[in-house]
């Protein structure tokens, strides 16, 4: 399933210039670019990222999944979805990129309550600032992260910074993964 999984980012997500011509979030031009929601709405790649991710989250038991909307929200309900096939469901939840303005005011929705065990998730990790500020907000709304999983590290120093912003967590297992990384997706590119 991930070498489908690297296919279809690779056949959907990816673009590649041998000038840079991509603005990233950053502001910073690149020769490359991945936009995972043409992978994480389309059917195949729902399927296969709740797979591969639910099987990497498997035994951990997690209560909840998510991170901060638009790129994570596909993935955590992929996986929630998968989760409840599988007899062993995982909520799906929201990080608001800024606070509800009305009613209960708060950042997170979704089924999570302070004490849960949470994966957070993202489609993909440059400076790692999105990363970062889901698991901030999960923190501070009292959730305890087992897991941090991004679709794609783009391997620029998203990972480390992510890492080090979660370094007083200590855990048996890798806390930070990546289902993807540019090298698995440029080694396709260079085949191609």
């Amino acid at each position: 399933m991930k070498k489908r999984l690297i296919q279809l980012i690779y056949e959907k997500a990816f673009r590649y210039s041998e000038e840079p011509v991509f603005k990233l979030v950053s502001g910073r031009m690149s020769n490359y670019y991945f936009n995972c929601k043409t992978v994480t709405l389309h059917p195949e790649g729902m399927y296969l990222i709740g797979n591969v991710i639910f099987g990497m989250i498997q035994g951990l038991s997690a209560k909840g999944i998510g991170g901060l909307t638009l790129g994570a929200d596909p993935i955590a309900d992929a996986v929630a979805y998968t989760s409840h096939l599988k007899g062993a469901p995982v909520e799906a939840f929201v990080v608001r990129k800024s606070a509800k303005s009305h009613g209960t005011m708060q950042w997170i929705e979704g089924n999570v309550k302070a004490g849960d065990k949470v994966v957070i998730v993202d489609d993909v990790i440059t400076t790692g600032k999105s990363t970062i500020e889901a698991i901030t907000r999960a923190r501070e709304a009292g959730l305890e992260i087992i897991k941090v999983i991004a679709l794609v590290d783009r391997q620029e120093g998203g990972y480390e910074a992510v890492l080090e912003s979660i370094r007083d967590i200590r855990a048996d297992y890798k806390l930070v993964e990546a289902v993807i990384t540019r090298d698995d997706v440029m080694a396709l590119h260079r085949k191609q």
